[in-house]
């Protein structure tokens, strides 16, 4: 089994999002979840990204969930949408640093390392972040 954490800063926007794309994709032997490194336990995914999931038929049943220890050590690999989001994780757990990659990174993208973040955009950044976020999700698909 392989097991996917996803890992943005509050858990409502780029996390979830990533989170409902792979988990559509509905692949043998892969779990997936969420969760961000300043999250509030509990609060819903945004409204734009609850749309964008709808546009493109993509069901989403979302709490966010602070990222904690459990989380870690339950996760095979730990993608986050930064940069800054990959050191937090690693300071916050320093063994898990050879399973904690941006998503870019593990899925071999050149340039900037970080997803566009949505949160307080209009639902068109939203959906930008959304086709950014699914060609490097379908990048990774190979090497899980």
């Amino acid at each position: 089994m392989t097991r996917i954490l996803f890992v943005c800063t509050g858990n409502t926007c780029r996390s979830p999002m990533a989170e409902a794309i792979l988990r559509s994709m509905g692949i043998p032997g892969v779990e997936v979840k969420s969760a961000g490194v300043y999250a509030f336990d509990g609060n819903d995914a945004s409204e734009h990204t609850r749309k964008v999931l709808a546009e493109e038929g993509i069901d989403i049943d979302h709490r966010a969930a602070m990222l904690n220890e459990s989380l870690v050590e339950w996760t095979s690999y730990i993608f986050t949408m930064t940069e800054s989001h990959k050191a937090a994780v690693i300071r916050m757990y320093p063994h898990a640093s050879e399973k904690t990659f941006t998503l870019k990174e593990f899925a071999d993208h050149s340039g900037d390392m970080d997803i566009i973040d949505p949160f307080g955009g209009s639902l068109e950044v939203y959906r930008k972040t959304f086709i950014e976020m699914k060609a490097a999700i379908s990048d990774i698909i190979n090497k899980l």
